[in-house]
């Protein structure tokens, strides 16, 4: 595995990585039976699966269609947006979030950096659901090369702590973080899944790593 590694942006990553995990996300979830969508799940605790789902399209959508009101993605902003979707049925959920995968890349693109973290979290809560159904390939799979791309990209323009990712099954070292060399980098090493689970503040379970230089909850993105 080999990350696409970036020093500058590249506008279409975040719609390839949306893209290509709808390709595989969304006949996944057609293929579930309406109770897995009340599923809850461990990585967002008071969320079903149809909540992380209603979440996910509606937040791609607000993207699509530009609306962004003051709270926009803040934590009431959500609970709205999920309990306006409270009467749908799970398809038209699955149908919404399809659609907001397919076309959100090139708004994404066209915002200049601001909304790249949306496709990063969107392939996020796509492990999330994985993980909460039992799913193999939670934080991994095709888009893993895509996300961690993105991952090294958006540490970077958020100054975040340095940090040099030995990974298991990659050529080469992915470097994550501010690049200013102010600070000594940290140093990771495990594999992918398990070093987005860290950015991500998901549960660990039973993964098996090496951190060194940074404290674990250091590394959240999305705290």
């Amino acid at each position: 595995m080999t990350a696409e590694m970036t020093v500058e942006r590249d506008p279409g990553l975040p719609g390839r990585l949306l893209t290509v995990e709808r390709d595989v996300f969304v006949p996944l979830l057609r293929a579930r039976p309406d109770a897995d969508f009340a599923v809850a799940t461990a990585a967002c605790p008071g969320w079903s699966v149809r909540d992380v789902l209603a979440h996910c399209s509606s937040a791609l959508m607000r993207v699509v269609e530009s609306r962004f009101e003051k709270d926009v993605f803040s934590p009431g902003c959500n609970d709205r947006d999920i309990a306006e979707r409270a009467e749908w049925s799970n398809q038209r959920v699955v149908d919404e979030l399809e659609r907001g995968m397919t076309e959100a890349g090139p708004a994404i693109a066209a915002a200049g950096g601001v909304l790249d973290m949306v496709a990063l979290g969107e392939w996020v809560h796509a492990g999330d659901v994985r993980e909460a159904l039992g799913e193999p390939g939670a934080y991994a799979g095709a888009g893993l090369p895509h996300a961690l791309s993105l991952l090294a990209w958006v540490t970077r323009q958020k100054g975040h702590v340095p940090l040099h990712a030995d990974l298991d099954d990659a050529d080469e070292p992915l470097l994550l973080g501010e690049v200013s060399g102010d600070r000594p980098p940290a140093r990771y090493i495990g594999d992918a899944p398990t070093l987005v689970r860290l950015y991500a503040g998901r549960p660990l379970g039973g993964t098996s790593y090496e951190l060194a230089g940074v404290e674990a909850g250091r590394l959240n993105i999305f705290g």
